[in-house]
């Protein structure tokens, strides 16, 4: 891989961080590579998230995700 993709998914996975950032708290939908998830965004770190359902945890890297929408 040269170093012209490593920044440009640096760049991108800083655009994907942002994003979510601002809905921390928020209840969201999150599709992932093996399925959906429904519950409150509690993190959002570089290489995960963590969706927080039932006052259980699930941590959901962020290569996996496909999309996420706030309900």
């Amino acid at each position: 891989m040269s170093n012209e993709q490593v920044n440009l998914f640096s760049i991108i996975d800083a655009y994907v961080y942002q994003s979510f950032s601002s809905i921390i708290g928020e209840m969201v939908v999150v599709q992932t590579t093996q399925g959906s998830l429904r519950g409150v965004l509690k993190t959002v770190m570089p290489d995960h998230l963590v969706v927080e359902i039932s006052n259980r945890p699930f941590y959901i890297r962020t290569t996996e995700v496909v999309w996420v929408s706030p309900e």
